[in-house]
């Protein structure tokens, strides 16, 4: 995939502050109402297959990562699946910004075509690292679990507790020429900037 240009991750008004109120439906309502009809497991990986379609719909990546103007959102776990049906049903007929989605799962990175989500399942510190060094410069959302994981490079991390919690790289995002809004770092609970970590929530 080839390197982009470098983007701005600036809000965009109206629509910024409707995705804060939709992020936050997502973060403390869907747990609570999945918990009730599922086991733990089953609505926790429900909520992260949201996070990651709400994600399609508010990040903004740069042209080139597309073939054409309607070709899919190309969303990719690597390493032990950790959705089982959850992230087909979650993604399945939906279309965010004239895209519909496809899912590619692989245990090596070099089964995968090129992501534009890349949900990284990966338990073993250095095989992650070496993942996310291999695609530090290309546009693709780096999502994982592991505590360390923005500091290894990832740009979301997705905590689960009593509630959904999200943290952002926004260093990374922008080495990804990837387009964070301002409203989405505001629902985050930390975010990464010039090499800081901010403390939010």
């Amino acid at each position: 995939m080839t390197k982009p240009g470098r983007r701005s991750s600036g809000g965009v008004g109206g629509r910024a502050l409707w995705l804060a109120g939709a992020l936050l439906l997502v973060e403390w309502h869907l747990p609570r109402l999945a918990a009730a009809q599922a086991p733990v497991e089953e609505a926790r990986s429900k909520v992260e297959a949201a996070f990651l379609r709400n994600f399609a719909r508010y990040v903004s990546w740069p042209p080139q990562a597309f073939e054409g103007d309607r070709s899919p959102w190309t969303v990719c776990v690597l390493g032990e699946d950790p959705f089982g049906d959850s992230l087909p049903e979650v993604l399945r007929g939906r279309v965010e910004q004239g895209r519909p989605f496809e899912i590619r799962r692989a245990e090596a990175l070099e089964a995968l075509p090129a992501c534009h989500i890349l949900f990284v399942a990966i338990a073993n510190p250095a095989q992650r690292r070496s993942v996310l060094r291999r695609v530090k410069d290309m546009p693709v959302l780096t999502v994982g679990n592991a505590s360390d994981f923005l500091a290894e490079g990832g740009v979301i991390r997705l905590q689960p507790g009593e509630r959904m919690e999200m943290s952002v790289n926004l260093d990374q995002a922008r080495s990804a020429s990837l387009g964070i809004p301002t409203k989405l770092l505001e629902v985050s609970r930390d975010v990464v900037e010039n090499g800081v970590l901010r403390r939010l929530r």
